[in-house]
């Protein structure tokens, strides 16, 4: 069987703090999730979302169905922050180099029968998937598991800071998306095959994208102010010809 990390990342305070942080987000913003039915209830699953605003991350480990243990960039990790983070088993990522220890760690859950989660953007910006990342084609490639697109509404205000809430009682929309599949690609594979993959993960993210906002007759917020993205080279999550 292909290599992976050692360990699944832990669990017992991701499953045991969801339904009292549910809770005390709603009292802040009326949250409506959509399409939790789509969201297959076993076996291991991608959820991919496009980022919008800082509280997407929360809010995708709060209102998934299924506990999801996601990417999440490395410098959140310091402090007593980075120790809840690690504890509710979420994964410290690299976003300036290689990183095959958070594929791995990625690999580990999925083959597991749990849940990843990427937002394959890599930063918050405008959440049109202008910039896509091939992580979650390459992990959909190794596994065969399906990826599911979601879509982050009302998570930052038109016009907003890279940092800005939305203001108490805003609305926030989380659509869960139709679930994208793909064959599983044995190793080695070429980074030819991992491209094209993204290419059809995007075109597919972009037309559930589409959707949400048609379902929710709302829109997304638009880039962010001058001087506020963040710089995300292409480094590569780990090169498409490394057997993981």
């Amino acid at each position: 069987m292909p290599r992976s990390a050692e360990r699944h990342p832990p669990t017992r305070l991701l499953h045991g703090l969801r339904p009292t942080a549910a809770r005390l987000v709603r009292r802040r913003w009326p949250v409506r999730v959509h399409g939790q039915d789509r969201v297959p209830p076993h076996g291991g699953v991608i959820l991919a979302a496009n980022h919008v605003g800082v509280i997407d991350g929360p809010l995708l480990a709060v209102f998934s169905p299924r506990p999801v243990h996601a990417l999440t960039k490395q410098e959140m990790f310091a402090g007593r922050l980075g120790g809840f983070l690690r504890a509710a088993g979420q994964i410290p990522l690299d976003r300036y180099a290689a990183d095959p220890g958070a594929i791995r760690s990625c690999l580990r859950v999925v083959r597991d029968g749990g849940v990843a989660g990427i937002f394959p953007e890599g930063t918050r910006g405008d959440g049109r998937l202008g910039r896509f990342h091939h992580g979650a084609a390459y992990l959909a490639l190794v596994t065969g598991a399906p990826v599911v697109p979601v879509t982050m509404i009302g998570t930052r205000p038109a016009g907003g800071s890279s940092n800005a809430l939305p203001e108490r009682g805003g609305s926030i929309d989380v659509v869960f998306g139709a679930p994208w599949r793909i064959t599983q690609q044995p190793w080695p594979r070429t980074r030819e095959h991992v491209r094209e993959s993204s290419v059809l993960l995007r075109l597919h993210m972009l037309s559930e994208l589409d959707g949400a906002l048609a379902q929710t007759r709302r829109s997304l917020p638009g880039p962010l102010p001058a001087g506020q993205s963040e710089d995300d080279p292409d480094t590569g999550l780990v090169p498409p010809t490394q057997k993981l």
